[in-house]
C-alpha cells in the first residue's frame, strides 16, 4: 500500500489525480491511482481496474461512481490550497487568520516593511517584503492557488494583476470601486492582458453580504473562495503531516488505519474524502468530525491494528435518532467511514 502514496507524491499537479477504491463485491478495498484517465498503479495486477480501463477515461467529478455495477469512492487530490494576498493593509489581517483556519498556506506581498511584520504578526506562512512584481515572480500558481488583491492604491491593483493573470490560478479577486476596477482592468486590455481572464477577475470581491468592517469584508471575501473551492471538487486529500506519518516509518513505526469518508448525507460535520490516520500507540492525525462518532470510529481502527485481519472495512455511522442523541452527536447526519490497514 506505500507504493500508492509514493505514486501520489509523484504525480503533475496540473493534471486531473484521482484515487479510486472499490466499495463493494468480489473487488471490495481494491485501488487505483489514475491521472488524466491513464491508470498509474492499482493494488491488484489485472484486477477490477485492468478489466475497466475504459471506464476510467471518465471525469471523477463526484465522490461516488459506478462502472461494471460496482460502487467506486472517488477521492479527487488537489494540492495544498494556497492563499497568495496582496497587500498586507487591515483587510488583509482577517484574510490571513481565517485563510490559516481553513488550512490553507498563506502567502502575503506587501513592499512596506511594517506592514509586512504585521502580515508575520497575524501568522502568515510566508511574507515577501519586496515590490510586488518582484514579489509576484516569485510565485508560480496552479490550480490550488487563490489570488486575493487588496493594495492600497490602483497602481498596485494593475501590477499585481497583470502579473498574476499570466499565471495559473484557481481564484482572482481584487478589492476597489466600480471606477478603480474599470480603469485598471482598461489599462491591462491596452496593455494586452488576455480579456478572458480579466472577465473572470471576481469584482468586487466577495460575496455580497453588505459587509462593511475589515473582518466582515474578510469573511466576504473567505465565503466567496470557499464556495469557488468547493465547485471545483479539487479536495487536498492528504496533508503534509499525514503523508509524512504514512512514509516515515521510522518516525511513525508500526501499522496504523487510514479513514476516510466515502459517503454523507445530512448535517454531518465532515464531508466526503476526509481523512484521519490513526497511530498504532491510539494517536490520531487529523479529524473526521471529533466526538462520540470519531471516538468510535477509532476504537474501531484500533481493534483492527490489534487484530490479524488486514482487510478494509465501511464503518456506518448514524448522528441522527434518539440513540445518537444520547450519544452527545448532535450533528445529525450520517457517515460512511472506510478503514484500510496500511
Amino acid at each position: 500500500m506505500l507504493e500508492l502514496y509514493k505514486n501520489i507524491e509523484n504525480c503533475n499537479p496540473d493534471a486531473q489525480n484521482v484515487v479510486l477504491t472499490v466499495l463493494d463485491g468480489e473487488a471490495f478495498g481494491e485501488k487505483a491511482l489514475v491521472s488524466d484517465g491513464q491508470l498509474l498503479w492499482e493494488s491488484k495486477e489485472h484486477g477490477f481496474f485492468t478489466g475497466n480501463k475504459e471506464a476510467l477515461k471518465q471525469s471523477f467529478n463526484e465522490s461516488l461512481t459506478v462502472i461494471n455495477g460496482s460502487k467506486l469512492f472517488c477521492d479527487s487530490l488537489g494540492l495544498e490550497k494556497h492563499l497568495v494576498i496582496c497587500g498586507g493593509g487591515h483587510v488583509s489581517i482577517p484574510i490571513i487568520q481565517i485563510g490559516i483556519m481553513m488550512g490553507c498556506a498563506v502567502t502575503v506581498l506587501e513592499d512596506r516593511p511594517q506592514f509586512a511584520d504585521n502580515a508575520r504578526r497575524a501568522g502568515a506562512s510566508n511574507v515577501i517584503c519586496e515590490p510586488f512584481e518582484d514579489g509576484l515572480d516569485k510565485i508560480m500558481g496552479n490550480e490550488d492557488t487563490f489570488f486575493v488583491i487588496v493594495t492600497r492604491g490602483h497602481r498596485y491593483d494593475q501590477v499585481c494583476l497583470e502579473r498574476i493573470a499570466k499565471k495559473k490560478h484557481a481564484y482572482i479577486g481584487m478589492i476597489g470601486s466600480k471606477l478603480r476596477v474599470r480603469k485598471v482592468k482598461e489599462t491591462l486590455l491596452e496593455r494586452g492582458s488576455d480579456k478572458a481572464i480579466l472577465d473572470q477577475v471576481y469584482t468586487p470581491i466577495g460575496l455580497d453580504i453588505g459587509a462593511e468592517t475589515p473582518a466582515e469584508i474578510a469573511v466576504a471575501i473567505m465565503a466567496e473562495i470557499i464556495e469557488v473551492k468547493n465547485k471545483k471538487k479539487r479536495n487536498y486529500g492528504y496533508s503534509k503531516e499525514l503523508m509524512k506519518a504514512i512514509l516515515d516509518v521510522d518516525s511513525y513505526p508500526g501499522s496504523k488505519v487510514l479513514a476516510t469518508i466515502v459517503t454523507r448525507h445530512g448535517s454531518a460535520p465532515r464531508g466526503a474524502g476526509t481523512k484521519m490516520l490513526i497511530l498504532s500507540d491510539g494517536k490520531a492525525i487529523g479529524t473526521i468530525g471529533g466526538g462520540c462518532m470519531e471516538s468510535d470510529v477509532l476504537q474501531k481502527a484500533l481493534l483492527m491494528i490489534r487484530s490479524e485481519s488486514r482487510e478494509p472495512r465501511v464503518c456506518h455511522v448514524d448522528m441522527t435518532g434518539n440513540d445518537a442523541e444520547d450519544e452527545g452527536m448532535v450533528c445529525g447526519g450520517v457517515v460512511d467511514v472506510l478503514l484500510e490497514v496500511i
